[in-house]
């Protein structure tokens, strides 16, 4: 049993490699298209995804360091599925929804990043060998993630269900169908992760994370694979903006 939790424990290693790759790719596809506001802040996601991961792979290899610790909390626990969210928003609402849920994420987190930066720790339940919430000083800035991921799991999960649902009623587009399910899979991982991670279980939040990204992956190169260029709007017609399809 020993083995194995130590196993997890380094799955953020790859976790973070595999994120940088990914992020490499969707920047790339938004430098030739930097109008898809929703490939940068996708980008974004990922490069922030990547950083929480990054942060664990450190604790996994040097040990639990304080100023490491309040980083992760930072982008793991406040951004988590924040920005990928965002990308979905824009490419659902457009410009002027994406832009004010830009400014709400940013406001949000850069208020409550303060209080995890001047929040005690209580250090007689610091493990030295895992990341865990509950040692933070001020109990109440845990109350804020919650708040934050629900909100991005809205929608980016909602939204990957909406789109994975329109893509099934077109035959040639089936593909974009299991991509978009497995990104809403995909997403909710970490989510599952997050709540056993509050509860003191970082390890499962770990193994979400990891899955999580390689089903996003897979479901973003899923729904590249199409040769049309077939977009669902809200209301079930051909439009210029599309639902969740990666580009």
């Amino acid at each position: 049993m020993e083995y194995f939790i130590n196993i997890i424990h380094h799955l953020p290693i790859l976790t973070t490699i595999i994120s940088a790759f990914f992020a490499y790719f969707i920047l790339k596809r938004y430098n030739g298209k930097t109008s898809s506001k929703h490939l940068l802040w996708w980008g974004l996601g990922v490069i922030t995804y990547g950083i929480g991961t990054l942060l664990e792979s450190y604790n996994t290899l040097f040990g639990w360091n304080l100023i490491v610790f309040k980083l992760w909390y930072i982008f793991g626990a406040l951004l988590g599925g924040g920005p990928l969210a965002i990308g979905t928003i824009y490419l659902l609402f457009g410009k002027k929804a994406g832009n004010f849920s830009v400014m709400l994420l940013v406001t949000a987190v850069s208020i409550t990043s303060v209080f995890v930066i001047l929040s005690p720790i209580k250090y007689d339940l610091v493990d030295t060998a895992i990341f865990n919430s509950k040692v933070l000083g001020w109990q109440d800035i845990r109350k804020v993630s919650p708040f934050i991921n629900s909100l991005a799991a809205l929608f980016l999960i909602g939204g990957a269900f909406y789109s994975a649902f329109k893509y099934l009623k077109i035959p040639n587009l089936r593909n974009r169908f299991t991509g978009n399910l497995l990104i809403a899979v995909g997403a909710i991982l970490p989510g599952i992760g997050g709540y056993y991670s509050r509860l003191g279980f970082t390890e499962v939040l770990y193994a979400g994370e990891f899955v999580g990204i390689i089903l996003i992956w897979f479901g973003y190169k899923f729904c590249q694979k199409s040769d049309g260029n077939i977009f669902i709007s809200r209301n079930n017609q051909e439009s210029e903006i599309p639902a969740i399809q990666p580009e």
